[in-house]
């Protein structure tokens, strides 16, 4: 019995994510990107992002770029391999070490909460020691989200040596926390409520390509 309820949860996973997208960057550049476009009325006082990829670059990246009228930095997810990643609130850069990279699909999440500066970060549902950033600010609610490229001014800026190269899904925004134990269930947490991957709206730039997903494409 206990068998096949872990395959039911695989395979409800499985339909989950049949037919959601995955998006390709084939190269190198500063013309590749994708921009969101988050449902923000007002500043996000607390704010969780997670996002997938699949990649086998061996130098800095960044994966999840938020920007805003004063701070190009507001909230950025930016690997340093093989065993670091750099999150960004305000302008304000903390370190994480994190277990070397390995080429397969990787989960990434972050929350943070301005009213105790308390920042998480979760790999393959694995979360590493917490920071507190100095930052109380929040963020937006004028904002530019963009994913492959990190904006050094508002909604531009881009270097080619910190671009994305590879593969990205199912980035989800939420102005709340999201709980460890919904960050472990790797396929079934639901989508993010300021931005979902299955019906948030995405500009495409430059050469990147929307792919069809499939359950073993993961």
């Amino acid at each position: 019995m206990k068998t096949l309820s872990i395959l039911f949860v695989l395979l409800s996973g499985c339909f989950a994510l049949a037919g959601q997208n995955v998006l390709l960057f084939p190269k190198q550049s500063v013309t590749d990107y994708v921009i969101l476009k988050p449902s923000v009325e007002q500043a996000l006082k607390q704010l969780t992002v997670c996002v997938r990829s699949y990649s086998d670059l061996q130098r800095e990246h960044s994966l999840f770029s938020l920007a805003t009228p004063g701070k190009d930095n507001a909230f950025l997810i930016y690997p340093v391999p093989p065993n670091k990643i750099c999150i960004s609130i305000n302008n304000e850069d903390l370190y994480f070490n994190v277990d070397p990279d390995v080429l397969d699909w990787k989960q990434t999440c972050v929350a943070w909460d301005s009213a105790t500066g308390l920042l998480q970060l979760w790999v393959n549902a694995k979360r590493y020691p917490r920071r507190v950033t100095t930052s109380r600010s929040p963020i937006g609610p004028q904002m530019s989200v963009i994913l492959g490229q990190d904006q050094d001014t508002f909604g531009g800026g881009f270097q080619a040596s910190q671009c994305f190269v590879g593969e990205m899904s199912d980035v989800n925004m939420w102005d709340y926390i999201l709980d460890t134990k919904t960050i472990s269930n790797n396929y079934l947490y639901k989508s993010g409520n300021i931005f979902s991957w299955t019906n948030g709206a995405k500009e495409i730039k430059g050469g990147v390509i929307s792919l069809e997903r499939y359950c073993n494409s993961l």
